[in-house]
């Protein structure tokens, strides 16, 4: 007999309050006002602020190493836990489009399989049909997939004209945001300036991300040096870390900007922490085919103009010049331009904020897209 429970198997390690782990308590939320249960599992233990976020009644928290890759050891992971819930539900997010995961719970007697595709494609990619032999095995291996939840209609669109399974199997339900941890005050905003040495009185230009070429952060920093010479009382705010943070600080510092860029690390809880609230633009300047951009729907629910590149799923989330603006990928010019007429303007920056914050609400809102994964579910 199955049970009343959802698997969820999420290919990241939860080391702090971001939109997985957020989207992973509102699923749990709904999920306990409806009677089911929701085991929650992770690369990695969850670190102790994450642990106290995710834990509910409701809620039961396992480990599958490597889950995100093929491998004997996380397919027997997926097999013990899918023996001991007996769940009616498996879903994968972050795992890799191929795997045995389907194919484990179908033969446990696992009722549906889903699966969230969060890929972004690289830069210029133009999806094609595949060939015939991809499309024979992956529709064999892919079998007992259920559902495939795509984050954007751009990619819908993508997995559509590969034509690696029935398009009825494909649903778009947008990643989302908790809009009212966008409710961050000045307060905030200021207390997150002090504790990164950021002078209180610029003008802050934010992008979140991680710290790899392909966001864009090298376009970025050539942008900023254009404004920060046509405006001294800005400053720039990356925040994120990864394999190139070095390179990049010592390209600030050959750009002559360091007394003007700060470089945060990784920000635990950029809402509540008082990232956005201590922004006045937010940036993604991302060079990849962006599935959706995050970050934008972040900056969108605290209120913030965005700037964002014209790739992937992101022109369904920055509506060009009512919540923000577009611009090409690496042109800096274009970038610089951009961040000049938001800073120059504060009433465009407030009219931008608050229209991003109705789309937000009304779009990307993590109840309402949650709700929708429940339907989905049938639950």
């Amino acid at each position: 007999m199955r049970n009343n429970t959802v698997v969820s198997v999420f290919g990241f390690d939860p080391h702090r309050i971001g939109a997985g782990e957020i989207f992973a308590r509102e699923l749990s939320e709904q999920l306990a006002a409806r009677g089911w249960k929701s085991v929650l599992c992770f690369l990695k233990a969850p670190t102790e602020p994450v642990r106290r976020f995710l834990e509910l009644p409701n809620v039961s928290i396992e480990v599958i190493e490597d889950c995100w890759k093929p491998s004997a050891k996380a397919s027997a992971a997926v097999f013990r836990i899918l023996r001991h819930y007996r769940p009616r539900i498996l879903h994968l997010y972050f795992t890799g489009f191929l795997s045995l995961y389907p194919w484990i719970a179908k033969l446990l007697g696992v009722e549906q399989v889903c699966f969230t595709d969060q890929g972004s494609p690289p830069e210029g990619f133009i999806p094609t049909r595949a060939p015939l032999w991809k499309r024979v095995a992956t529709r064999w291996i892919n079998w007992p997939l259920d559902r495939v939840i795509s984050v954007s209609g751009y990619g819908y669109k993508n997995f559509v004209a590969r034509d690696l399974l029935p398009e009825n199997r494909f649903r778009i339900i947008y990643n989302s945001v908790d809009v009212n941890r966008g409710d961050q005050g000045p307060v905030q905003g200021d207390e997150f300036r002090r504790r990164h040495d950021i002078p209180l009185d610029r003008l802050v230009v934010t992008q979140v991300s991680w710290l790899i070429p392909e966001k864009g952060i090298d376009d970025l920093l050539a942008a900023a040096r254009v404004v920060i010479a046509a405006e001294p009382n800005v400053h720039f705010v990356l925040a994120g870390d990864g394999a190139y943070r070095s390179r990049l600080e010592k390209a600030a510092s050959e750009l002559g900007i360091t007394a003007h860029t700060t470089f945060t690390g990784v920000v635990q809880d950029p809402l509540a922490e008082g990232l956005y609230a201590a922004s006045d633009v937010v940036c993604q300047m991302s060079r990849w085919e962006e599935v959706f951009g995050q970050v934008i729907a972040e900056g969108m629910a605290a209120s913030k103009p965005i700037i964002g590149t014209r790739v992937g799923g992101i022109p369904e989330v920055i509506h060009d010049g009512l919540s923000g603006f577009l611009v090409p990928r690496r042109d800096t010019s274009a970038m610089a331009a951009s961040i000049l007429n938001l800073l120059r303007d504060p009433d465009l920056r407030r009219r931008m904020g608050q229209a991003g914050r109705r789309i937000a609400t009304e779009k990307f809102n993590v109840k309402t897209n949650v709700g929708q994964v429940i339907q989905l579910y049938g639950i």
